[in-house]
């Protein structure tokens, strides 16, 4: 039986040699933003391995998560949009890599005036564990046999459960370069359920990666050069927006693929995809007494939705408030027209009756179109 490729370390190992000298083989072709480049240091421009440039999806005052940080580009060039009322977390495994983005920290911020980076440690599958504070604890207490091995697993665990590094609901908008890709295929469910738990309600995930146009075979994913190039550990584009829907998001969005190849591996296509997705607002509870129109505007004759409910370009279709609210948020607004309506309960205070599928959306967004909400406003329901 032949041995699985170690993953983790294949990509550790050629990462840390690509701290200390650039490696043009990792690095897909970017154009960013020259203004934000200007006062980061040389040496992480050149030891920058993206494949995309998910920092132009981020807002002013927002807080972000980079996962896979390296060298810190992306974070130095999001802590510069952000600004100083926002707040940027880079997490990323490597040693060397932290080293060059910690060391390049203060020259940033003393060239923008402020500082509101923090560099972590950690796995991106797992940010509730510091991997600083397992370091710092292995320090005072080393692991010698069973015993003091029980006790750092018990740290690792009140950690999680006491302290985790990245809290539930806590960023805004999760960003990547280029990473998902590297980490192990047994754990790629973990690490999109993990962007899904940081984020806040409404928050969503903006995501540059490698995808392949076919499922990549065993044997190319048992090549360690392949896998740490980027290559061999990518989904196939349908499985990677589909892993943001099982993990709980709606409103995917590739809002970039790169049109040619970036490499051509056995006939297989990998090229650079920048997704867009969607954290629903669970704070709110679908209430079958409220009901909204929404008139979808076009262009196309119809669109389904992710429930399967289907919209009608031009005809007003009858929802609940809360899907109301879904399709008048983010990213649908700009294809939507809500009609807010009157609560309809009958006497008896049962449900309305024979609600149509819509309604059953369990979606919700804290976006909204900016105006009141009738049934909200009136305090009939919500």
């Amino acid at each position: 039986m032949s041995k699985s490729l170690d993953t983790e370390n294949a990509v550790v190992t050629r990462y840390s040699a690509a701290a200390q000298a650039v490696e043009p083989a990792l690095c897909c072709p970017v154009d960013y933003n020259a203004d934000y480049l200007k006062v980061i240091p040389s040496e992480v421009i050149e030891r920058d391995y993206g494949c995309g440039d998910p920092s132009k999806y981020v807002r002013p005052g927002e807080t972000v998560l980079d996962l896979g940080s390296g060298g810190g580009k992306i974070c130095f060039i999001a802590s510069q949009v952000v600004g100083e009322s926002g707040r940027v977390i880079g997490v990323d495994m490597n040693d060397e890599m932290l080293a060059l983005a910690r060391k390049s920290q203060p020259v940033v911020a003393q060239a923008i005036g402020y500082d509101n980076i923090k560099f972590c440690k950690g796995r991106i599958q797992d940010m509730a564990v510091d991997r600083d504070a397992v370091d710092r604890y292995l320090q005072s207490s080393p692991v010698v046999d069973e015993a003091s091995l029980r006790r750092l697993e018990s740290f690792i665990a009140n950690e999680r459960r006491e302290n985790p590094m990245i809290p539930d609901r806590s960023v805004d908008v999760v960003v990547s370069n280029c990473v998902l890709n590297l980490v192990d295929s047994a754990e790629k469910q973990s690490l999109f359920s993990e962007i899904y738990r940081v984020l806040k309600n409404g928050g969503r995930a903006v995501i540059s990666d490698i995808v392949a146009d076919q499922v990549v075979p065993k044997h190319l994913q048992q090549d360690a050069t392949l896998w740490s190039g980027c290559i061999s550990g990518a989904l196939r584009d349908e499985d990677f927006v589909r892993a943001f829907e099982q993990a709980g998001f709606h409103g995917v969005e590739i809002v970039v693929m790169q049109p040619e190849p970036w490499q051509v591996v056995e006939g297989i296509e990998f090229r650079s995809a920048t997704v867009i997705a969607y954290k629903a607002d669970a704070s709110r509870e679908p209430n079958a007494a409220c009901e909204d129109k929404v008139m979808y505007r076009g262009p196309f004759a119809s669109v389904r939705d992710d429930e399967g409910n289907e919209y009608r370009r031009a005809e007003m279709t009858t929802v609940g408030s809360d899907a109301a609210a879904v399709l008048a948020g983010e990213p649908y607004a700009s294809h939507f027209i809500r009609v807010p309506a009157k609560p309809q309960t009958p006497a008896s205070g049962l449900p309305v009756a024979n609600q149509p599928q819509t309604y059953q959306m369990q979606i919700a967004s804290n976006a909204s179109s900016g105006g009141s909400d009738s049934c909200c406003d009136n305090g009939g329901c919500c």
